[in-house]
Order: C-alpha cells, then structure tokens, then sequence
C-alpha cells in the first residue's frame, strides 16, 4: 500500500505497540499491512527490523475485497539512519519516515525537523 497514508485508513486504531523505544529513533518508516488478525505481533516480510505496530479495536472491520485488516506497521531497513549515520540518511530522510513520537492510534504522525534532519530540515527551519 501507499507510503503516504491518512488519517481517515486507521479509523480502526486502538493501540501502538512499540517493540523499540521511539525515544532512541529519528525517524520509522510506516506501512499499512493487511493481515488477517485485528491484534498481535503481525507477521514482518520486509528487510531490516519491525519496531512498532498498531493494534486495531475489537470493532474494526476487514476490508470487503480482500477480507482482510489493515494494519499500520513501522519499520527501520539496513541503510536507514540508525544503522547506518553516515549512509543515504545522513541528510534527508526516506518519503515514508516520519518522527516516531508524533504518532497516535489514528493518526498518521509527522515529519519533523529531528526525522528529516539535515539540509533539508535546515533549509525549512531557515524560512528559505
């Protein structure tokens, strides 16, 4: 699914489940997932490391077409600023990061200054 999500896809969000601390991280790439349970760990087929996700409420519905539950997840690959300060991310951050203590049980989160660090985020606080 889009990497650009909004708030009107997590209406079925009861709870974000951080399985790192969002306070050690610039930045998480999100996705929205389908999978096949409302609550729980979901199953993780990317690269890189799962460190959140979300858990939907008891009343959340499953998409008509596919029967399945969309499901936020948030994620760090090998190249991301975490791993690697001085890689890609040095400056700049993926389109899909965003600042893990900006986000909410449906809300998408925000980018910041911290998560797209750099020339960037410099330019942008500059007023330029």
């Amino acid at each position: 699914m889009s990497s650009m999500l909004q708030d009107s896809q997590l209406t079925g969000e009861a709870e974000v489940v951080w399985l790192e601390s969002p306070e050690n991280l610039d930045y998480v790439r999100q996705a929205l997932d389908k999978v096949n349970t409302r609550r729980g760990k979901p199953r993780y087929d990317r690269d890189g490391r799962l460190v959140g996700y979300t858990n939907l409420a008891q009343d959340a519905e499953r998409d008509p077409d596919s029967g399945l539950f969309a499901r936020r997840t948030f994620f760090l690959l090998p190249h991301d600023r975490d791993s690697d300060p001085t890689g890609d991310y040095e400056v700049g951050a993926p389109g899909e990061a965003i600042d893990p203590r900006t986000i909410k049980p449906g809300r998408v989160g925000a980018k910041t200054p911290r998560s797209q660090r750099g020339r960037a985020a410099d330019i942008a606080a500059a007023g330029a």
